[in-house]
Formats: C-alpha cells, sequence, structure tokens
C-alpha cells in the first residue's frame, strides 16, 4: 500500500520525469537518453518504496490483565542509542531514552507505541542537522506526543527530522484516545523517533538492532 502522503507526491513526481523524459528525447544523444530515463525510472520507483505502508497490526492479549506495560516500537529502523537523560519539556525528570534512526530505506510511518489517551502534543520549528547527532533532539524541528496509559503512565515520544527530513507530519491530537500501533504520524526522508520511558524500565533491544514499527517490542514497565 501506498501512504496517502506520498500520493500527491508521487503524482506530480510522475508528471515532472514524464515531461524531463520527453524534452531529453529530442535534447540528448540516444545513449544519454537511455541512461537518463533508466534513471528516473530508478529514482521513481525508490520514491514508492518511501511511501510504502506495510499493514502492520500489534495483538493487545489481555494486557490488562498484566502487571506490566508493553511498549512497542514507533517507527522502523535501528536503535541509534539508549541513554539515561533528564526530560526538560513535559516529564521533567531522568527517563530512558530509546533513539530510532531511520534511513531513507526504512518506512517512514510512526505509530503509537502504547494505548491510551493523548494528553500533550507539540511542533517545534528548528534545525536540519543529522539525524543521529545528540544536539538533534532539541535544536532539530520536531513534534512532542505524550500518551497517558490505561495503567496511569506516561509515555513520550519524539519526532526530530534530519539532514534530508524536511516535513514531519503528525496526526495525534490532545485528548483523544488512541490504541497502540496505530498511525500518529509520518516523517520525510530519513529522520529519527525517540520514546522516553521511566527509570524502572526493562529494555527489550540493544543498540544496533533493527526494529520494526507497530510490532517490535522494545521495553516492558513493571507496575
Amino acid at each position: 500500500m501506498i501512504h496517502r502522503e506520498g500520493i500527491p507526491f508521487l503524482g506530480y513526481t510522475l508528471v515532472v520525469i514524464l515531461l524531463l523524459v520527453i524534452f531529453s528525447f529530442f535534447l540528448l544523444s540516444r545513449l544519454t537518453f537511455v541512461f537518463t530515463s533508466f534513471f528516473f525510472i530508478i529514482l521513481y520507483f525508490f520514491f514508492i518504496l518511501f511511501f510504502r505502508n506495510p499493514k502492520r497490526n500489534f495483538y493487545e492479549i489481555h494486557e490488562k490483565n498484566y502487571k506490566k506495560e508493553i511498549i512497542i516500537s514507533p517507527a522502523d529502523g535501528k536503535i541509534l542509542n539508549i541513554q539515561r537523560i533528564f526530560e526538560n519539556e513535559f516529564l521533567k525528570k531522568n527517563c530512558i531514552c530509546l533513539s530510532i534512526f531511520m534511513s531513507p530505506f526504512n518506512v517512514h510511518v510512526n505509530r503509537f507505541p502504547v494505548s491510551g489517551k493523548v494528553i500533550y502534543v507539540k511542533y517545534h520549528p528548528g534545525k536540519y542537522m543529522i539525524a543521529w547527532r545528540t544536539k538533534s533532539s532539541s535544536h532539530n524541528e520536531h513534534t512532542t506526543t505524550v500518551v497517558e496509559t490505561n495503567k496511569g503512565k506516561k509515555i513520550l515520544f519524539r519526532q526530530i527530522a534530519g539532514f534530508l527530513a524536511r516535513r514531519i507530519t503528525i496526526y495525534a491530537k490532545k485528548n483523544t484516545m488512541v490504541k497502540k500501533g496505530d498511525e500518529f504520524g509520518f516523517i520525510k526522508f530519513g529522520s529519527r523517533v525517540d520514546v522516553f520511558l521511566p527509570l524502572n524500565s526493562i529494555i527489550l533491544v540493544k543498540k544496533g538492532e533493527k526494529v520494526t514499527g507497530g510490532e517490535t517490542k522494545i521495553s516492558i514497565i513493571p507496575l
């Protein structure tokens, strides 16, 4: 499936590529035209791949009866870092920050890591530094969302634009009930997602590990 964020982009891009191919046919040599056309075809297939939206379903099996909160990955990518850090925007306390780096080849749909009520959503304009730099968390364009779970835990997660990412889309709205695994946003062309967890969380992944948004269990929070 193609994500809705990609449909207008793919439509406009196809028109531009077709026009470029037509002009190339009349202005370039046959060999150059063939290579140019091949490049545009490969580029367009990359865009299709980037905007893919595979179906993901995380089934919460009797979680209400468990004495723990299961956190799933909000994004496809690789675990960039796991560190203790002070979260100073909303939680105002020390947390475990789990950072996921999304390359241009990853699925860029972002999904809620927990079910519950959205109690905070804020967009922050900013720079476009390389996403794996520590400073990008606060200096780059980013969004912050907090969900309070049914068990009373507040989980904060943050979309962070990277060097290539020039647009963050967020669907989360304050005071709405959300379900784990549902879409909460989309970031275009390389980026990062941070999840802030309580200090007593049991981390189920390690640095460098690949994770799948909406499927991979990244942490367990004892109650």
